[in-house]
């Protein structure tokens, strides 16, 4: 959502006339949630999504003409055989997307008071007017927060392999080590780079609720220092990465330092989820999957297959053939 915001502003100033595509509403199994956004430009390209499918190329074709019109509408999909069979997007579920044609930076305004606020690290709220399918005026706030930040504390391979999947899954990185020669914009593009002492900078560095930790650094020793520095912190997330005995160790040793027994119980380690990784991309694979459990609220859940178990499938296809006699 904060890039769609963000082309808002550039193109409006360039004099562009463009469409915010918004999920201001759903009900049931739908490919994306509340707040889902697209852009869609004049010569029908789009930044962002909407889940794909009929629907995203529905509502592609209705943002060109409502620009035309310089109306604000509110559609309603649902995702049934007429608007999900051929793309796979047979959810049964129902989307509420309004769609606003933004035309000038004065209109834009409202936008970059959002970005604004998130760039303050504080929440921001959008909000959209415009008409439903019987033209009755209707009002939606949209309340976006800031990204969540992944601070990885070492700049090895893990880490790397790791920076390169957090800003596809929507995370501002912060990079922390003492080797210049690894932790620079170079290796890490995009990414703030903070060069010093690892347990320093970890005490120094501004923590809060929305911040991930991730411990990959050289050594036994750096990663005791470091989890030491941040385990009683506010941070969603601290993960450790090691072997269980290493882990043992370390977490014995903070318990003898008289941290307390909940705070070492916060702590992700060994980091990850189990899906037999060896190589860094893959670790860096398995920490992401984490990351992404405990954001969307599962980090307690146990990580298993979606594939549909084959007695549930034998009941579903024993179903199909009996409604189809």
């Amino acid at each position: 959502m904060i890039d769609v915001l963000s082309q808002i502003i550039r193109r409006t100033e360039l004099g562009e006339v463009i469409a915010l595509c918004t999920v201001v509403h759903t009900r049931g199994s739908t490919p994306q949630g509340k707040g889902a956004a697209m852009l869609v430009l004049r010569d029908g390209k789009t930044i962002g999504t909407l889940g794909g499918g009929c629907v995203e190329a529905e509502v592609r074709v209705r943002a060109q003409r409502l620009m035309d019109e310089k109306q604000n509408r509110v559609l309603s999909f649902r995702l049934d055989q007429d608007y999900g069979w051929d793309d796979g997007l047979v959810c049964g579920g129902i989307m509420d997307i309004a769609i606003q044609v933004i035309g000038s930076p004065e209109e834009a305004v409202p936008i970059q008071r959002v970005l604004d606020n998130l760039a303050g690290n504080r929440p921001g709220i959008l909000v959209i007017d415009a008409a439903d399918e019987q033209l009755q005026p209707t009002r939606f706030e949209i309340e976006i927060f800031p990204r969540p930040r992944l601070l990885i504390a070492g700049a090895g391979h893990v880490g790397r392999a790791l920076a390169l999947i957090a800003g596809q899954i929507d995370f501002e990185l912060t990079i922390l080590d003492d080797r210049p020669d690894l932790a620079n914009t170079e290796n890490f593009p995009g990414a703030q780079c903070i060069i010093g002492d690892i347990e320093l900078e970890l005490s120094r560095y501004k923590i809060d609720p929305r911040t991930y930790i991730v411990i990959v650094t050289r050594g036994h020793r750096h990663d005791a220092r470091a989890l030491a520095a941040v385990v009683e912190s506010p941070a969603a997330y601290v993960g450790l990465i090691g072997s269980k005995r290493k882990i043992h160790t370390i977490l014995s040793e903070l318990d003898r330092q008289g941290v307390a027994r909940n705070q070492l119980e916060r702590v992700h380690a060994p980091i990850g989820l189990e899906i037999a990784a060896v190589t860094p991309a893959e670790i860096a694979v398995s920490i992401a999957a984490e990351l992404i459990a405990v954001r969307r609220g599962r980090g307690d859940l146990p990580a298993t297959p979606m594939k549909v178990p084959p007695e549930k499938l034998g009941r579903w296809l024993q179903r199909a053939r009996t409604t189809a006699q």
